[in-house]
């Protein structure tokens, strides 16, 4: 049991690094996920996670696999589309999801095409799958920071994100605060992808934020058991995916959002909150 479950991070510490990077990306990005799955912007989430790939891939061009360029590129190119795309939707015909579509379809290609100008086939893979199992201090540093801003910025958005997902014109008749706190919460949605970037890479970063905030609305009904839940999911997918990793010699980023999906799997069987399993087995009903 110690050498299959606890050896490799006592042991190794590429493990430990990267244990900490995926703990630090669940704590912040599990509780996003919850709103943008309340809020039906799960594909949402997806499209900006691709949209931040430009920015990183310009970063890498100028810089080569340089933290602060990539991430400073990641998060304005996140922040251009996310405006671009509401700019869109509200003064042209085109839906919010038709134009982050084309947005998310022109970044990918662009992204792609950059990291391709100047790298190769390894740095290519580092983009768009990551690098869990290298994690220097200054990326868990970066990953520790998002985490802790995205914490602390729900605590004080909480109220009107939640009043924004159960009723949003009850919101917008009481207070500004709708506008301001979407825009906010965009930014943090572009933080973590851009802080799961870095561990995960484009195409998975995404992962980590949506899974376990699925599997976690199959174990509760409220919004604050959700968020804890999908933070539970999320650290032990983490944990669960990286020994898969280090037993099966998989790649640890896919282990890792496989066993999330396995989590949600799970979930969407057996969870209390509306799982397969339980809609097979109603209830008794009331008797007069």
């Amino acid at each position: 049991m110690y050498a299959s479950l606890i050896g490799p991070f006592a042991e190794f510490e590429f493990m430990q690094r990267a244990l900490v990077g995926v703990i630090a990306i669940a704590l912040g990005g599990g509780p996003v996920g919850v709103f943008l799955m309340l809020r039906r912007m799960s594909l949402t989430g997806d499209a900006m996670a691709h949209a931040i790939l430009p920015g990183a891939a310009i970063g890498y061009l100028f810089a080569g696999l340089s933290l602060p360029a990539m991430t400073i590129g990641g998060l304005a190119a996140g922040v251009i589309v996310a405006v671009a795309a509401g700019l869109v939707s509200r003064f042209t015909a085109l839906k919010e999801d038709a134009s982050l579509a084309a947005f998310y379809l022109l970044s990918l290609a662009l992204g792609v095409t950059i990291v391709s100008l100047r790298g190769s086939n390894v740095d290519l893979l580092h983009v768009l799958f990551g690098t869990v199992l290298a994690l220097d201090d200054n990326t868990l540093l970066l990953l520790a920071a998002i985490s802790t801003i995205t914490v602390m910025a729900l605590a004080v958005l909480y109220r009107p994100l939640v009043l924004e997902c159960v009723d949003p014109i009850f919101l917008r008749s009481v207070s500004r605060a709708g506008t301001p706190t979407h825009l906010a919460f965009l930014g943090l949605v572009v933080l973590n992808l851009v802080g799961g970037f870095h561990a995960l890479g484009t195409l998975l970063a995404v992962g980590m934020m949506m899974l376990p905030a699925a599997a976690a609305r199959f174990w509760a009904s409220d919004i604050t058991a959700m968020m804890i839940g999908s933070i539970v999911i999320g650290m032990l997918s983490g944990l669960g995916g990286l020994l898969l990793s280090f037993h099966l010699e998989l790649p640890a980023g896919p282990a890792v959002i496989l066993t999330a999906g396995g989590a949600y799997v799970f979930s969407l069987m057996f969870g209390r909150e509306g799982g397969l399993l339980w809609l097979m087995w109603p209830g008794k009903h009331l008797e007069a």
